[in-house]
């Protein structure tokens, strides 16, 4: 049998894939379900000292000593699959089979079409722990050679980009494209001509759970300088933005963190901040795992959420910044209570500010892997669409 993926990406310099309904306490970076029987006739693991195994970066080989299945086979080379949601690693066999996927034309689905040779890590099931229910693996969208964005590229030729829309629905799908735009959401709006740009940043080292060592992160960080909210900058430690040879510091993108999380001294800055911008707002006790609650009473209501003071992550210059408004910043915790949707990571973390998926949803990101960019475009609330608002109805092209 032939694995094939159950979501979709024709070939006109555009793929798509239709994303699992966005859930806060069922994060993942990216997963999927994909149909693979026990036997695959396309299988195939990729042996020691191959151009599969060379390809995948692997420096480990091995042996399988339960009798050969997909997943364990004899004179295998290896990767370290990373469940990022239980921070949890193990051997996996580095393998190839068929891959099926269902193409776009930016406006909606096209036809199918397949990768003969497509490289990926046959890893252990208790990986899929902390998973949403049924997905039965992850797709990486990392900065390495096997990720899906690398791989599409490769195979149909297109440009190394994708681009991610979290829904902010727990019963409609996002999307996530690969290669170059359109990228149309209903009533007919390209999104992609909205967006802005700010580089991509390098981390040194490997953020994963386990790695070899020497690797770089696989993730995505962007350079925040600064932060203001109503227009005011928080007073910030700013070496804390900046990694330092040890790959401490920054700021990434990881839809694996259901909220942002910030360093502690940046956290409390950052909540003092914004308190004192609701001073006529009352507080109320807080709700786990936030810090911060307000009375919803008080609130007026706006096309972007709550009427509460703009955030702003302060990119390259005073004219690039990254604005985070209600819909995105406040979170309806119960009828009678909303919270500041960001939470503290604690004095020491890797990484002193993730930006969560909380805060990405109803927002296109285009992650442009050639030219090392990210193109963002704040809340599609504004354009007056939203995430889950492609058309996945097929037609024939």
């Amino acid at each position: 049998m032939t694995s094939v993926f159950y979501f979709s990406l024709v070939l006109q310099d555009l793929l798509t894939i239709r994303t699992k309904p966005y859930s806060s306490n069922l994060l993942a970076e990216i997963c999927v379900t994909v149909n693979k029987m026990l036997v695959s006739s396309t299988y195939k693991p990729a042996h020691c000292g191959s151009s599969q195994c060379s390809i995948a970066r692997s420096k480990a080989c091995g042996e399988c000593y339960s009798g050969p299945k997909p997943g364990c086979n004899n004179n295998t080379c290896s990767l370290m699959p990373d469940n990022p949601v239980i921070r949890t690693s193990t051997d996996g066999e580095v393998a190839q089979d068929v891959v099926s996927i269902q193409s776009t034309n930016g406006l909606n689905p096209g036809q199918v079409i397949s990768i003969p040779k497509f490289l990926f890590t046959c890893g252990s099931t208790f990986l899929l722990k902390g998973l949403a229910s049924g997905v039965k693996g992850m797709a990486g969208l990392g900065r390495t050679k096997i990720s899906l964005p690398f791989q599409f590229s490769s195979a149909f030729r297109f440009h190394r980009k994708f681009a991610k829309c979290l829904s902010s629905s727990t019963t409609s799908n996002g999307v996530i494209f690969f290669g170059n735009g359109p990228y149309v959401l209903l009533p007919n709006v390209d999104v992609s001509k909205s967006l802005i740009y700010t580089p991509l940043i390098k981390n040194p080292v490997s953020t994963a759970s386990s790695y070899f060592k020497g690797e770089p992160s696989a993730e995505y960080f962007i350079e925040v300088k600064s932060i203001q909210i109503n227009g005011k900058a928080v007073p910030l430690n700013t070496t804390l933005l900046t990694i330092n040879k040890e790959g401490y510091g920054g700021t990434k993108i990881s839809s694996v963190n259901p909220y942002t999380v910030l360093e502690t001294s940046i956290y409390n800055a950052f909540v003092g901040a914004f308190i004192k911008e609701l001073a006529n707002i009352t507080r109320v006790a807080s709700v786990a795992p936030f810090g911060t609650c307000f009375s919803s009473k008080n609130f007026g209501s706006t096309r972007v959420g709550p009427a509460v003071a703009p955030i702003d992550l302060m990119l390259q210059s005073e004219s690039v910044y990254w604005r985070i408004l209600g819909a995105n910043s406040m979170v309806q915790v119960s009828n009678d209570v909303l919270c500041l949707g960001f939470v503290d990571g604690g004095s020491y973390p890797t990484t002193s500010v993730v930006i969560g998926g909380y805060q990405l949803e109803d927002n296109l990101l285009q992650f442009d892997l050639a030219n090392s960019r990210l193109g963002f475009s704040s809340s599609l609330l504004f354009r007056q669409t939203t995430c889950a608002n492609f058309n996945f109805t097929s037609h024939s092209n």
